[in-house]
């Protein structure tokens, strides 16, 4: 599994949406790297970005499964974090599901709650700011991904997606995909597997988000006792890059909680 890594000290494991890759989440690494303690591990899933998803990629079972392989192979028994967004958020807690104590605490970015998309609660596709113009510049097949998912369209956010979403839509495994999305939902949902999660939990949501919601994410927040729970309004499924400043204080104040209880 291809991956990048920043920094050193206490592990922290980013995993990337569907159909994207590990730059998705490359902007969020200044809050990081500001606190001078924490070894980020930037994975691309399988089928996704460069990494290769063989034959027994079929399911969210399997990626599940070959994620949290990586993580024994790379943390061994040392405590690491997670941070998901969307379909990695489903991945995350399933991680934390399978590692318990050895995580130090989980952040869901726009999550998946609801793997069926018939069961999911959405708002109605919002944009509060269109910029025609901008679009106009732009490759028709880029405009279409950016105004798909854009609540708020403006040369700076439109920068944002370029860099983070648009490298890997261009690049992933549409027959691997294809298998996984094809059985994209877990087996058996992670909360059923074990207790309530007992660290430090954020989940941020998109008030504009119409691909996960945010109703389910707020009923998600019941099984985990610590959890931050934050609804962003003006942000939609891509909440890291239509509210950037707002995601770096919650996350920020998520690391604050974990780093607390650790010496130095």
């Amino acid at each position: 599994m291809h991956f990048v890594e920043h920094g050193s000290g206490i592990p922290l494991l980013l995993i990337h949406g569907f159909c994207v890759d590990h730059r998705l989440l490359l902007g969020l690494d200044p809050v990081f790297a500001a606190r001078g303690r924490w070894r980020r591990v930037y994975i691309d899933l399988p089928g996704m970005g460069e990494s290769i998803a063989g034959p027994g990629i079929r399911s969210s079972d399997d990626v599940a499964d070959a994620v949290a392989s990586f993580a024994r192979k790379t943390f061994g028994s040392e405590r690491f974090a997670i941070l998901g967004n969307s379909f990695g958020g489903m991945i995350a807690r399933h991680l934390a599901a399978e590692f318990g104590d050895q995580v130090l605490g989980l952040a869901l970015l726009c999550p998946v709650a609801a793997a069926e998309h018939r069961r999911r609660v959405l708002p109605g596709q919002t944009v509060l700011r269109s910029d025609p113009g901008l679009l106009a510049t732009l490759d028709p097949e880029d405009a279409k991904a950016y105004a798909d998912m854009a609540v708020i369209q403006s040369p700076e956010n439109w920068a944002r997606f370029r860099d983070s979403v648009l490298p890997g839509l261009r690049s992933f495994d549409r027959s691997a995909i294809g298998r996984i999305a094809g059985r994209y939902a877990l087996t058996r949902e992670p909360e059923e597997r074990s207790g309530k999660f007992p660290a430090p939990t954020l989940i941020i949501a998109g008030r504009q988000d119409h691909v996960v919601g945010f109703a389910d994410q707020m009923a998600l927040a019941r099984h985990y006792p610590r959890a931050t729970l934050s609804v962003l309004e003006g942000a939609g499924h891509n909440a890291h890059l239509d509210q950037p400043e707002l995601t770096h204080d919650l996350l920020e104040r998520w690391l604050k909680l974990m780093e607390s209880p650790l010496p130095g």
